[in-house]
This record gives structure tokens, sequence and C-alpha cells, in this order.
């Protein structure tokens, strides 16, 4: 698996290789997927929110009518670079949510979505019960 510096964007195995793995190994890396996906979804939702928050502080704090404070917002080349980071983010999660769909559909297709429960060690070595989607 080759990951970017954040981490976030991995780019998976083949789905020859997807098809190969055991039955556990291919649990795990879909579990790792979606692991990955709700990091990226969060940090793009928390990137979202907070470039709201800056356009509508810029708007409170402008002078001017109406009319003006939307267009300095809308010109503020801070708010459009920050817009850019989060579009570029809401990419990264779109691939990773297609990993998550490729694995689903290879377990799928081996038979394993009948499997009820999967046993997943979280970083407190306490074990988490996780159903497949």
């Amino acid at each position: 698996m080759i990951c970017d510096k954040s981490g976030l964007l991995c780019m998976e195995m083949s789905i020859e290789d997807l098809w190969g793995l055991s039955d556990q190994a291919l649990i795990r890396a879909y579990v790792d997927a979606r692991r990955r996906y709700a990091e990226g979804k969060l940090a793009r939702d928390t990137q979202r929110a907070r470039l709201e928050w800056m356009r509508a502080k810029a708007f409170v704090n402008g002078t001017g009518n109406v009319t003006e404070r939307r267009m300095a917002v809308d010109v503020s080349e801070e708010l459009a670079r920050k817009g850019q980071e989060v579009r570029e983010t809401t990419r990264d999660v779109d691939l990773l949510k297609i990993d998550v769909d490729v694995i689903e559909i290879v377990i799928r297709l081996r038979g394993l979505h009948g499997a009820a429960t999967v046993q997943v060690e979280d970083p407190a070595d306490k074990p988490v019960h996780q159903e497949p989607e």
C-alpha cells in the first residue's frame, strides 16, 4: 500500500490481489478502508464547517451594505484557498469511498456477506464488534 503524506489517500491493492486474500485479511482490509474513509470524512466536514465560520465572520466584520460585504467575502483569497482545500479533501474522501466499495464488492462476490460480525482490535486492545455493511 502506497500512501501520501496525510495517510488518507492510499493506493490499494488490485482487485486480483484482493480476490486472493484470505477471508480474515479481506475483512481487515475492509475495516481499515472504512476507518480511513471515516477519518477523511470527519476531516473534510471539519474543514467545511471552519470555512463557513470564516465566511460568516468575514461577512459580519465587513463594512458597507449586504452586497458589498458579500462581494468582499466572495473575492477573499484566503477563503478561496480554504475552499480549494475543502474541494481537494472531498476528492480524496470520494477516492477512499471507492476503495471501500471495491472491497465490499469483492466480499459480496466471495459470499462473505453472511458473516455476522467481525472481531477487530482497537488501539486500547479491547475487542470491538463491527458488522460489515
